[in-house]
C-alpha cells in the first residue's frame, strides 16, 4: 500500500480496516523453504538463513505443507474461538496460508500455522515477516444468520438511496473520463468514508478489563 501510486489503496476504507483487524505473529528467523513437488515430508527442505535459537518451521504433514510451530497457549472466554489465518491482503508467490478455527475456550495445547505450496519452487520468509494472523470470533454466530434473496423494489427507501448513489457514481466516473478539472481535483468521492465517519463507533477500547469480564460472564 505504501508503494502504490499516490498510496491509492488507503482510499479504500474496507481494505484499511481489514488490514488492521487482528494480531500478527512474526517470523523469528529468515527462513528458506524449497518443495520438489512430491507428496512425502522429505520433499520439502527448510533452512535457516538468519536468526537466533531453534527454527520453529519444518515439513511435517507432507503434500508441500510448510508448518510453523506457534509457541504460545491462547485462552479465550467461553464460547469464543480464534480464527487463525495468514496475514490479510498479503499474497505470497508460490505458497498460500491455510485457515483454521480453534476452540481456544477449552483447548490446552498449542497449534501450528500451515502454509501450502502452490507449485514446486523456493520461497523465503524474512525476519519479522508476518506468518500468522488471529482474531476472536464468537462460536455459533454464523448459525444465527440466514441469507435471503430479495428484490430491490421491496424496500423503496433502500432502493432510492442506491439509485441516488449509482447515478452519482456514474456522473463522477464520466467526469474523470472527460478530464473535468473539478472532478479530477476531487480525486475520489469518499462517500463510504464520510458516511462511516458519521456513524457512532462500535469498537471497545483495547485492554478494557470490564469488557473482558462481561464476555466471560456472558453479560452485556
Amino acid at each position: 500500500m505504501e508503494d502504490a501510486d499516490k498510496k491509492f489503496p488507503y482510499r479504500c476504507l474496507p481494505l484499511v480496516i481489514a488490514n488492521q483487524y487482528g494480531w500478527e505473529i512474526l517470523s523469528t528467523h529468515h527462513a528458506r523453504a524449497s518443495w520438489d513437488g512430491t507428496s512425502g515430508p522429505n520433499g520439502l527442505y527448510v533452512e535457516s538463513l538468519y536468526g537466533d535459537g531453534p527454527l520453529h518451521c519444518h515439513s511435517h504433514f507432507g503434500e508441500g505443507v510448510l508448518t510453523f510451530q506457534i509457541p504460545f497457549l491462547f485462552k479465550t472466554p467461553v464460547g469464543w474461538n480464534l480464527m487463525v489465518r495468514g496475514p490479510t491482503n498479503s499474497p505470497k508467490d508460490g505458497i498460500v496460508a491455510l485457515d483454521g478455527i480453534i476452540e481456544t475456550d477449552w483447548a490446552h495445547s498449542t497449534f501450528t500455522m500451515n502454509w501450502r505450496f502452490t507449485r514446486a519452487c523456493t520461497v523465503e520468509f524474512a525476519m519479522r515477516e508476518p506468518i500468522c494472523l488471529f482474531f476472536p470470533i464468537r462460536r455459533g454466530v454464523l448459525e444465527m444468520f440466514r441469507g435471503e434473496l430479495r428484490m430491490l423494489k421491496a424496500d423503496r427507501e433502500f432502493k432510492n438511496k442506491f439509485r441516488e448513489w449509482s447515478a452519482s457514481r456514474d456522473r463522477f466516473v464520466s467526469g474523470l473520463e472527460k478530464g473535468k478539472p473539478e472532478v479530477v481535483a476531487q480525486g475520489w468521492q469518499k462517500d463510504y468514508m464520510q458516511t462511516a465517519k458519521d456513524k457512532k463507533p462500535l469498537a471497545h477500547p483495547f485492554a478494557n478489563e470490564n469488557v473482558v469480564d462481561r464476555a466471560k460472564t456472558g453479560g452485556s
